[in-house]
C-alpha cells in the first residue's frame, strides 16, 4: 500500500459527503462513534482539509457550567477533535498520531456557539516525533475564548504482515 497517496478515511468521507448539511452532520456522527467520547459535545463539523479543520459547538445546556457559560472541559473537548482530524487528514499516511499533552489558556467567557479551528500550514514537513496542533476556540463574534496547544507524538505505523 502506498500510504502517501491514500486519503485518510475521514477526509475520504468529507469528500463525498461533506458538501451538504446532511453529510456533514453523518460525517460528524461517524467520527464521534469511532472515538465516542466526543459524543457528549455534539461537535459538527464545518471544514476538513488537510492542513485545516473546524469544528462547531453549540452553546446548550449539557456543556455549560454553573455560571452558564460553555465549560472548559467541552471546549478542551472540541480543541482535542480538531487537532486531531487536523492531524489525521494532514499527516502521511506512513504515520500515526497519538495526543501526549495538552496546554490549555482560558482567554474568556465562553457565552455563546463556538467554533475551534485547528491550522497546520506546514502539515507536509511532519515528521516521526512531537508535534504541536495550535487551537482556537471563537465565538460567534471572532473573538477567541480559549486557546489549546495539543503535543501529538507521531511514529510509523508498523508493516501489516
Amino acid at each position: 500500500m502506498d500510504y502517501q497517496s491514500s486519503k485518510s478515511p475521514v477526509l475520504n468521507l468529507w469528500s463525498r459527503f461533506g458538501s451538504s448539511a446532511l453529510g456533514r452532520w453523518a460525517v460528524s456522527n461517524v467520527v464521534a462513534l469511532k472515538a465516542p467520547y466526543f459524543r457528549s459535545i455534539k461537535p459538527r463539523f464545518a471544514e476538513i482539509t488537510p492542513g485545516r479543520v473546524e469544528v462547531l459547538l453549540g452553546k446548550r445546556w449539557s456543556v455549560t457550567n454553573h455560571i452558564g457559560t460553555v465549560h472548559a472541559i467541552a471546549m478542551c473537548n472540541a480543541a482535542e477533535l480538531a487537532g486531531g482530524i487536523c492531524l489525521d487528514v494532514s499527516l502521511d499516511r506512513r504515520f500515526r498520531w497519538i495526543p501526549v499533552g495538552m496546554e490549555v489558556k482560558y482567554l474568556k467567557m465562553a457565552k455563546t456557539n463556538l467554533r475551534a479551528v485547528c491550522e497546520c500550514p506546514d502539515f507536509k514537513a511532519i515528521q516521526v516525533g512531537d508535534v504541536v496542533m495550535p487551537v482556537s476556540v471563537v465565538d460567534t463574534s471572532g473573538v477567541e475564548v480559549f486557546h489549546a496547544d495539543i503535543t501529538m507524538r507521531v511514529s510509523e505505523r508498523p508493516v501489516a504482515k
